[in-house]
């Protein structure tokens, strides 16, 4: 990105954007709290930065045009979560799913040392495996797993309880063990951080 136009992968850029000149106040919070988390999980879902800053540029000015209607809506986060997922449906329909396990791959790939990479080929499973997931599990396991996000984190994201954030880890995790054939027993509390 050249210097005229901010990097909008950064916190900071997001933080000088002051859109609240121009937009209510309750608009640019949500922006400011879900939007690196949109952009990492697109980026994930489409494999290329431009397109996800695109996808989510897009979704947030229609939330913004539309917003008195959006803040109508029972579980804002929810509804606009799906607007995202809607959006990057759209650009995607004839590989779904399919870049996100070549993404998580290749991020195991730039992380791991020569010794790692055996592990790798372990992973490609596992992340082909992520990817056939039930659409809620499947979004809790990247938010939560691959992007990072602590379970309050991806209930916030998602619009749902952390209870259902919690429901969804343990019914991948025992379908994950299942179809990958490996030994599961279901661990003691999960840290809230």
């Amino acid at each position: 990105m050249t210097s005229r136009h901010p990097n909008p992968w950064s916190a900071a850029s997001v933080a000088e954007a002051h859109f609240s000149a121009v937009l209510p106040l309750d608009f640019t919070a949500f922006f400011m709290q879900h939007h690196r988390a949109y952009l990492r999980y697109a980026c994930l879902q489409l494999d290329e930065e431009r397109e996800a800053e695109t996808v989510v540029e897009d979704v947030f000015a229609e939330l913004a045009a539309d917003w008195s209607e959006v803040l109508r809506q029972p579980n804002v986060p929810a509804y606009a979560m799906a607007a995202l997922k809607e959006a990057i449906a759209q650009r995607m329909p004839k590989h779904k799913r399919q870049p996100f396990v070549a993404s998580a791959a290749f991020a195991a790939a730039r992380k791991a040392s020569r010794a790692q990479l055996n592990i790798l080929e372990s992973q490609l499973g596992l992340y082909a495996a992520i990817a056939r997931l039930p659409e809620r599990q499947y979004d809790v396991i990247v938010l939560r797993f691959v992007l990072g996000y602590n379970p309050k984190q991806v209930a916030h994201i998602m619009g749902v309880t952390y209870a259902t954030v919690r429901s969804h880890i343990s019914g991948a995790r025992r379908r994950l063990a299942r179809e990958l054939r490996i030994a599961w027993e279901e661990p003691q509390e999960e840290e809230q951080a």
